[in-house]
């Protein structure tokens, strides 16, 4: 539930429009509704700005899309991690449900959310189109939450020209995402010739040395540039919730 939601609640009752037993009903899921298998959090928007997102793996698909009804009756809903089998049990109930693939998002926009102005822009460059599907999460996830999103791909260290072409238009975003794999190193980088905050995403990508991300990781973390800030692993989502929170203060 939203703030404007409350506020357009009570002042229904205050007109008479809504009756004070209606109300309680609306409100008396406020901070959570228990569903036996899951707790939904509808107070979340009203204490951090954004709706509770759904992690999808290892929900089954009744649940997945048990979940989405509810959360829908308020607005928008995103689901991360989510399979075609999950999105088809979510698009039984509601049509108007859209799957990502590459980025394994399932969103169910609301009208409430349609006509809304971005709260800022965000870059999202990857070093490799191995990165993308990373990429992608990081991507889907800042449009949803409601920036408007620029995406560069493929233009890591290995053909540093390629970055360089694109300079121009990374610097005009508010907040940059870089996903990278192998030695991490496009975050470092690009963290040295911007002045917006760079939000760097390590990723799985790599051969055995790569240790599963863990290479890409600590090279960040190492990182010399000034204003670069890291995510866990693969974690595009936190990458995007991140540059929303930034660009809505």
């Amino acid at each position: 539930m939203r703030e404007d939601d409350i506020k357009q609640l009570l002042k229904s009752v205050k007109e008479g429009s809504v009756s004070e037993e209606e109300a309680y009903e609306q409100l008396k899921v406020l901070p959570y509704k228990e569903m036996g298998f899951a707790n939904l959090d509808h107070h979340r928007q009203i204490r951090t700005g954004f709706p509770e997102v759904v992690y999808c793996e290892g929900k089954t698909p009744k649940q997945i899309r048990d979940i989405f009804v509810e959360l829908s009756k308020h607005g928008t809903v995103m689901g991360t991690r989510a399979t075609e089998r999950d999105f088809a049990a979510v698009k039984e109930r509601l049509p108007e449900a859209v799957y990502h693939e590459a980025a394994r998002i399932i969103v169910c926009k609301s009208d409430k959310d349609a006509e809304n102005e971005p709260i800022g822009t965000v870059a999202v460059v990857s070093a490799g189109t191995a990165d993308i599907p990373v990429a992608e999460e990081a991507a889907v996830t800042a449009e949803t939450l409601g920036n408007e999103v620029t995406r560069i791909y493929d233009v890591g260290v290995s053909g540093i020209h390629r970055l360089f072409s694109k300079l121009d238009e990374i610097r005009r975003a508010d907040v940059i995402i870089v996903v990278a794999g192998m030695e991490g190193a496009l975050a470092s980088v690009l963290g040295g010739l911007v002045a917006a905050p760079v939000i760097a995403v390590p990723t799985s990508v790599g051969y055995g040395a790569n240790f599963g991300g863990l290479s890409a990781l600590l090279s960040m973390l190492n990182s010399c540039a000034n204003g670069v800030s890291i995510v866990n692993i693969d974690n595009g989502f936190g990458a995007g919730y991140t540059a929303s929170v930034i660009n809505k203060r």
